[in-house]
């Protein structure tokens, strides 16, 4: 089915089988990979701006094109074709202005008092971005078919577009003193979401590519990451009050969820999370100076007794025997693996974890 992972059908079978909450021959192993014996130079191009270079989707398709095939896509690992705007796009396509960095890109509040402004953040399908992006996106599963798989955009959407419409800490006084028009937005930004969802859902399927995002997964269904990186920023209540209902929603939306639960601020809302029916995973980043799976075993082990399927990054493979000691094997996604250099550790480090019972 693609030429740069030539045993998808059978790392498929490990993916179904991860938001079955459940396992094959062994847990999926992922983000691990080694260059081919006779890589091709990678195409190299000056700008005259940082957004010169975003926009040129037509030299970006041949650099992403040129990067998946001077790789080899080791255990579950697959050949993923990111369609990257920075993680504001959304926003844009609503009004707000947008920037350029090096690594990354950044909007800026489009919002600045919620009477006059409000019709003003809307989406906007026209907008010259979205239209990139549809192209890039298109051009993508061209160079692809037959090679790799492309995938969605990285959408904010929920608390984290709010705060790019207002600026994070506008938002925060809003939910004291306009909490109607809050709720009101994000009910509205929820639909115009979805519409946008399909849109790009129907484009990839249509190409007979199933579904993935920057979180690498895969499913032939409607898959995507539920996230709220604000909500590091508010309490118990009031991530019950606001965001609750637009998240039990947007994975009532999708066939496939798995939730990015960012910072030890966030951890608090872990309960309410997990009472969500409908999400099948949860991704849990402890963020910068706080990583180390043995610190966080009583998270996972929670997440797995609510029934939920677990992301489980950089786990050190000295530190291996712990994940086998204090979990199941069932729902576990083990995205990369540290201290491997080469295909020989990582055959012992795959003999391990299909030992895993």
């Amino acid at each position: 089915m693609f030429s740069l992972k030539p045993d998808f059908i059978e790392a498929q079978k490990r993916f179904e089988a991860f938001w079955a909450c459940d396992v094959t021959d062994r847990p999926l192993v992922t983000n691990i990979t080694f260059p081919v014996d006779n890589p091709v130079p990678v195409p190299q191009k000056r700008y005259d701006t940082l957004k010169d270079k975003w926009l040129d989707i037509d030299f970006r398709v041949k650099e992403i094109s040129t990067n998946l095939h001077n790789k080899m896509f080791y255990a579950d690992t697959l050949p993923i074709a990111k369609t990257n705007f920075g993680p504001e796009i959304f926003s844009a396509w609503c009004g707000c202005s947008y920037n350029f960095g090096e690594t990354t890109a950044w909007s800026d509040p489009c919002v600045h008092d919620w009477e006059k402004d409000y019709d003003k953040a809307v989406l906007n399908m026209d907008h010259p971005l979205f239209r990139l992006l549809e192209d890039f996106t298109n051009k993508l599963l061209v160079e692809g078919k037959g090679h790799f798989i492309t995938a969605m955009t990285d959408f904010h959407v929920g608390g984290d577009h709010l705060a790019a419409l207002r600026d994070p800490s506008n938002l925060a006084m809003d939910m004291i003193e306009n909490p109607d028009y809050v709720k009101r937005k994000l009910e509205d930004s929820q639909q115009e979401y979805f519409k946008v969802y399909d849109h790009f859902y129907n484009i990839i399927r249509s190409h007979n590519v199933p579904i993935t995002t920057w979180m690498p997964l895969v499913s032939n269904e409607k898959y995507y990451v539920v996230s709220n990186d604000f909500s590091c920023m508010v309490s118990n209540k009031m991530f019950e009050e606001f965001f609750l209902d637009g998240i039990i929603n947007e994975c009532r939306f999708l066939d496939k969820s798995m939730y990015h639960l960012d910072g030890q601020s966030a951890l608090r809302h872990l309960d309410m999370l997990l009472s969500i029916k409908e999400l099948n995973g949860v991704q849990w980043v402890p963020g910068a100076g706080n990583e180390g799976f043995e610190r966080w075993i009583p998270v996972y082990q929670k997440i797995q007794r609510a029934g939920k399927s677990i992301f489980i990054d950089g786990i050190d493979l000295s530190n291996i025997h712990l994940l086998f000691e204090n979990l199941r094997p069932e729902g576990v996604w083990i995205s990369g693996l540290k201290s491997i250099s080469s295909k020989e550790e990582a055959d012992y480090a795959l003999k391990r974890i299909t030992n895993w019972k």
